[in-house]
Formats: structure tokens, sequence, C-alpha cells
């Protein structure tokens, strides 16, 4: 009987962490922003490291309104894809270390994103999660919540709606 080894868990992780850093690298808005990606197992946490460049009044000083607003879908997005890209992976219908840009799965188009801005964004680091409500063939609802020091104190959370890429199969 020929038994194969199951691969070294740093191994698939170092695998997972390539195919997590192709996709959000493949927007240039994240690096822009600076947007970065912490993976624990199919969980992802969106960080927005501070940036003088982030700030949008100078006199408080508080993040831009628009930079949380595009954290926060961009987070969402993330989310989305990682969940399509996750499933790929683990099924073995994708080789994490042959992705290239156009094995990436598409990104899902915002059809609405809704934020609600509880507190000024600080002038420093801010983290965030999303969670997915419903994610059909065509549709996706997703939540998103975001903190800078404390996790149960959130400065922002948002719902967005996204029209889902066609996928084959």
């Amino acid at each position: 009987m020929n038994h194969q080894q199951p691969e070294p868990v740093h191994v698939v992780q170092k695998r997972r962490d390539s195919a997590l850093n192709a996709l959000a690298h493949g927007v240039p808005y994240v690096e822009f922003l600076g947007i970065e990606f912490d993976r624990r197992g199919d969980e992802l946490t969106a960080i927005l490291p501070f940036s003088e460049k982030l700030i949008g009044n100078p006199m408080l000083p508080a993040i831009h309104g628009g930079v949380t607003a595009a954290f926060l879908e961009t987070a969402a997005i993330i989310e989305l894809g990682w969940s399509i890209l996750w499933d790929d992976i683990e099924s073995g219908g994708v080789d994490p270390e042959t992705l290239t840009p156009g094995q990436l799965p598409n990104f899902p188009k915002t059809i609405g994103f809704t934020v609600d801005y509880l507190r000024s964004g600080l002038p420093r680091d801010a983290y965030a999660r999303a969670r997915i409500n419903r994610s059909g063939r065509r549709y996706a609802s997703v939540h998103v919540e975001a903190w800078q020091d404390n996790r149960t104190r959130l400065y922002a959370q948002a719902t967005g709606h996204f029209l889902m890429p066609a996928r084959d199969g």
C-alpha cells in the first residue's frame, strides 16, 4: 500500500498565507491604504496600520470617514474572496503555490454598502472583521465591525450587499 505522509502544518500554513497575500494584494487600494490581513485558520482580521495620510480632520485628529468606509468595504470583499479561495484550496481544486492573478477568483461587486460611524477613528491602528451572513451563487450579505484598542468598543460597523462572481462548475 502506498501511504502518503500528510504535509507538515507549517508548509500548509505558508501556502495558505501565500494565497491570502496574492488575493489581498490584487487590490491596488489595499496597497495604497496599507491594509494587511492576519489569518488564523479560515478567520481573517484586517489591519489598517496608522499613517498620517489617513487623517481627515487634523484638528481632532481623526481617521477620514472615507478611509474607514474603504477599510470596511475592503475587509468585506477580501473575506468573500477568501471564502471562495479557501474552499477551492481545501478541496484541492487550487494549488496555492501556483496561483497567478488570472487564477484568483473574481471579486464580488458591491451592490450597496452602509456604514455606521460610532465614534471617531483615533490616530492609531485599526482592526476589522467581516462576517458573511449569507453567500449564495449570485448574492452575498456581509457585516463588518471595526475597532482600535478594545474589540468590544467599535468605532464603525457596516453592512454590505454584493453580487457574487460567476463560478465554473
